[in-house]
């Protein structure tokens, strides 16, 4: 019976997931929501801790399949038949460029994550940390979005993020590296805002940004965990990923349409809303 309930648990864990991953509303802090009421029975210890990393894999490969031509850096141009130069001539320059963007964006959080990724788990992997951070980037979002209203962004396009701008953004996404619940999405995107990106162009290439880093933590976790995993254990990584999967791509679409007429403010309330309920449940069963 415990291993029934828990596949009904990795199926509503997906979920969550693969809504709270991309909006800027902190997977983290909703998944330990989640697991305080619906914590698995039938697994062993630390594999929720690698369980709720791993199915990330699912709202990545989402990504990977929504955006497949803006992020292949290979193959013909459009009404092109035959490479103009060589080998070359399959290859995108500016997909490459954008990777290797990516790739600084990824270098601040990358080393802090390998080297201190333990003992941020323990100093701030709490209710309270994360309500915290919950509560302080809602804030953020609200404070940006006010203090940029009648600002244009300078930044329209993918191709006009510099190096520079690439690795201002991994330094914000540094803090939701170090502090759960501050939300990656949410931190790259504002730091993106104040720096004068749109909402747009923030949200693609936060999505991009997650590929490299989120498959990066996940086979962190997982060498960590260690790879004795029981059938169920296999089997709930598998349904929680694919249901992240399916719900990702809807997510994703529903967000790019949303950013294009509003702004994040209502994700700022949110955030407050959240961090208030799970400051309020845990002081109180505490």
């Amino acid at each position: 019976m415990d291993k029934f309930l828990d596949v009904i648990k990795a199926i509503i864990y997906g979920i969550v997931e693969g809504i709270t991953e991309w909006l800027p509303v902190s997977s983290t802090g909703h998944l330990i929501l989640v697991e305080e009421f619906l914590p698995f029975k039938s697994v062993s210890e630390g594999f929720f801790d690698m369980f709720d990393v791993v199915i990330q894999l699912g709202a990545i490969l989402a990504v990977v399949i929504l955006f497949w031509n803006k992020i292949w850096p290979f193959g013909l141009p459009k009404n092109q038949k035959e490479p103009q130069q060589g080998i070359m001539g399959y290859v995108k320059m500016d997909k490459i460029i954008l990777w290797l963007k990516i790739a600084v964006a990824c270098v601040p959080a990358a080393v802090i994550g390998v080297l201190f990724d333990d003992v941020f788990d323990a100093l701030f992997y709490n209710p309270f940390c994360v309500a915290i951070a919950l509560i302080v980037f809602g804030e953020a979002f609200i404070f940006v979005e006010f203090w940029n209203r009648k600002k244009k962004p300078r930044v329209t396009r993918l191709d006009d993020i510099t190096y520079k701008t690439a690795l201002i953004i991994g330094i914000f996404q540094l803090i939701a590296a170090i502090f759960p619940g501050t939300s990656r999405s949410g931190a790259t995107i504002v730091g993106a805002l104040m720096i004068g990106i749109s909402r747009t162009v923030a949200a693609e290439f936060t999505f991009f940004l997650a590929i490299p880093v989120m498959f990066g933590a996940s086979l962190l976790k997982i060498v960590k965990f260690g790879f004795q995993f029981t059938g169920i254990e296999v089997a709930l990584l598998l349904i929680g990923t694919v249901v992240s999967f399916v719900v990702s791509l809807f997510i994703v679409r529903f967000l790019m349409a949303f950013i294009k007429k509003h702004n994040f403010v209502i994700f700022g309330w949110y955030r407050i809303v959240l961090g208030i309920i799970v400051l309020l449940y845990f002081g109180l069963a505490g």
